[in-house]
């Protein structure tokens, strides 16, 4: 069991190894807004406030205060 275990740890991180970086030609895909965490910064940024406001936290978005709103 253990000599299976390792075996299997062995071939997923040779997978992780064998990863190359993104050719030039590739990198125009990436750079799209598609492809970013958040596309949309104004929307990205109602949905922090909104949720520093509902969850009565200070920090954590730069935002101070506390959940009443007034900063």
């Amino acid at each position: 069991m253990r000599l299976l275990l390792l075996v299997a740890c062995a071939i997923a991180l040779n997978g992780c190894a064998s990863m190359t970086p993104p050719q030039p030609w590739e990198r125009g895909e990436l750079a799209k807004p598609a492809m970013q965490f958040d596309a949309d910064k104004l929307d990205t940024r109602a949905q922090q406030h909104i949720y520093a406001s509902k969850e009565a936290a200070t920090g954590g978005y730069a935002v101070g205060g506390g959940g009443c709103g007034c900063n």
